[in-house]
């Protein structure tokens, strides 16, 4: 009876020490999380920040600026705006004037300098006329009255389009955009005009909104990504869907399906959606039998983040054992991923559209051969939930033609850094400024995140655009030619 009992008490305490053990290895994991192992970013790290370690090949170019790169070293104009004179009054050998002698010789050297900025009063005579039927008829748009002059007095495009610049561009809080105004152009304004002059910006949107959501749609291919935002004291979402020369920003209480639906990109998307793998984005899938609706390519620079977490963990948990056996599968994949993306870059900056079909295969084969051996190192278990290794090497498995297509289809890049850019700068914003007040707030401030990357990627000048949209004619995208 006691044998029993003590071998029950072995069992249970086996049971205990093999739970303990896994709760031990997932907390290591946890506090060995840093932006090179996972999604974490650099800015959570502190001073702690690791030295950065670079996955890429060496490309073979010298650091700086590359031969036929566009320089931004001062260079003199061949027409200054004014020319200055100055001679020498005396000889600085006998001290006799020079007021009368030749010149032998000019050096130019030329200041770029800002004018003293005051703000330009335009006074609008707006005439009233009587004609001999009796009716008096007021001066308006039609007879040269420009847009926007209906009272008094009222801040010109110019000031207006440089208010929205400082809150939307720059992300000033509105006090410190006043503030600015104020100092920099003699402005006074208050901030509840400024927050005036941006809702009204946000407001004229609609066309530009209504040409990049159709433009996104028809894009071959397009990048997702979405993150949060504090919004009225509570969490809402900021969902993004961009190209090279589009940016669609959109903010909504919700994450998942009914943000993305909203947003209403990826319902009417005939393209390739690269993003990050979170599951939502597998709603919208091609139809087998249309062969109509999205294709989905997987950014790598989270598996290789993923596949180093795994890497250091096994090395962590065997550090004794001088095999090193474990999840060896995760390294030799970070590999092939890194390889398969040097050659490809390669490729294309030699003029080559795509891969051999022997290389693509090749390559495909020993992808299969790395999740075999995964698999063999992380047989299945029973009863228990999956490590982060096993999830990952499930995902790598299933969803191996998504990891690939950038290998395949030389449209869809390696990683979804794209994305991540154009959303970055919430973030920025969040950091600089604090919470947006009201939702109406964050809808104006996303749409014109919009407008204004879409223009900076068009290569307009962010204060030309703005003007041009608080004069009531907003800029519109150049429509997709290819």
């Amino acid at each position: 009876m006691l044998l029993a009992e003590r071998d029950m008490l072995i069992e249970q305490q086996a049971a205990a020490i093999v739970g303990l053990t896994g709760q031990v290895a997932a907390l290591r994991a946890r506090l060995g999380q840093n932006s090179r192992n996972s999604s974490r970013p650099p800015s959570s790290e502190g001073y702690a920040k690791p030295a950065p370690r670079s996955q890429r090949r060496a490309s073979g170019r010298r650091p700086g600026g590359q031969d036929g790169a566009p320089g931004a070293t001062l260079r003199q104009v061949s027409t200054p705006d004014v020319v200055r004179e100055h001679a020498p009054l005396v000889c600085a050998g006998c001290g006799a004037a020079l007021g009368s002698v030749p010149v032998v010789s000019t050096k130019a050297r030329q200041v770029l300098d800002l004018p003293p900025i005051v703000l330009q009063v335009v006074e609008h005579r707006v005439q009233h006329r009587r004609c001999g039927c009796g009716t008096v008829t007021m001066a308006g748009a039609a007879d040269g009255l420009p847009a926007g002059v209906g009272a008094p007095v009222q801040y010109g495009p110019g000031v207006r389009a440089v208010a929205t610049y400082l809150v939307n561009a720059q992300h000033l809080p509105l006090a410190r955009a006043a503030d600015t105004l104020a100092d920099l152009l003699g402005a006074p304004v208050s901030t509840g005009t400024v927050a005036a002059i941006v809702e009204q910006a946000a407001a004229g949107l609609g066309p530009f909104s209504s040409a990049v959501r159709a433009q996104l749609s028809a894009a071959p291919v397009v990048h997702f990504d979405e993150t949060g935002l504090r919004v009225d004291s509570r969490l809402a979402w900021v969902h993004s869907a961009s190209t090279a020369t589009l940016t669609q920003v959109t903010v909504h209480p919700r994450r998942g399906i009914e943000a993305m639906n909203a947003a209403a990109v990826l319902p009417a998307f005939d393209g390739v959606a690269v993003h990050d793998g979170w599951k939502p984005y597998r709603h919208y899938d091609r139809d087998p039998v249309t062969g109509k609706g999205v294709l989905h390519g997987l950014c790598n620079a989270h598996h290789l983040r993923e596949l180093t977490a795994v890497t250091q963990t096994d090395r962590a948990a065997h550090a004794g054992d001088p095999v090193g056996a474990g999840q060896a599968w995760a390294a030799a994949m970070s590999r092939l991923l890194v390889e398969i993306h040097h050659t490809v870059q390669t490729g294309r900056h030699a003029g080559a559209s795509r891969l051999a079909g022997s290389l693509l295969a090749s390559y495909q084969a020993r992808y299969d051969t790395i999740i075999s051996t995964g698999h063999a190192q992380n047989p299945p278990t029973s009863g228990r939930r999956k490590s982060p290794a096993a999830n990952l090497l499930a995902r790598l498995d299933t969803q191996r033609e998504d990891v690939l297509r950038f290998a395949a289809d030389w449209r869809v890049p390696f990683d979804n850094n794209q994305a991540e850019r154009d959303i970055r700068m919430v973030k920025i914003r969040q950091k600089i400024s604090g919470c947006l007040r009201t939702e109406h707030g964050a809808e104006a401030f996303c749409a014109l995140r919009s407008y204004l990357s879409t223009a900076r990627k068009q290569g307009h000048n962010a204060l030309d655009v703005l003007r041009q949209l608080t004069n009531g004619h907003p800029w519109l995208p150049e429509p997709r030619t290819c």
